[in-house]
């Protein structure tokens, strides 16, 4: 994955994913539709970091579902950010842990966080 200057950006530590996390990719519109269920952290990352990476690769715009997160930490949300600075990425319905991540770190004032993968489609 590169920014939108070109640069490398970092690849995810790859491992096996930890049990209870699934990651889902589906076409919409112009759209890539990534839904996340489960807890992320550094030992689970890789699925969701291949999924937004390849749908940032293909796509002009990813939506990721975050409704079903139910852990995210430091790690899930530099991927949040450098699949921003990819391309165009919109967070919906994103779960209370996830909203209140955004929330005290400020993310939320750089990632577009939106109600539904339709909203986020017409953003």
């Amino acid at each position: 994955m590169s920014n939108r200057s070109g640069a490398s950006l970092p690849e995810q530590r790859t491992g096996p994913a930890t049990s209870g996390t699934a990651v889902e990719r589906y076409a919409h519109r112009e759209a890539c539709v990534v839904v996340a269920r489960g807890a992320y952290d550094m030992d689970s990352i890789t699925p969701l970091a291949d999924a937004l990476r390849e749908a940032a690769r293909k796509h002009p715009k990813v939506i990721l579902d975050a409704s079903g997160v139910t852990f995210a930490d430091s790690t899930f949300l530099n991927l949040l950010i450098l699949t921003h600075q990819a391309g165009t990425l919109r967070v919906v319905a994103p779960s209370p842990q996830v909203r209140r991540l955004c929330e005290i770190t400020g993310v939320d004032g750089l990632l577009e966080l939106r109600a539904t993968v339709e909203d986020a489609v017409a953003s």
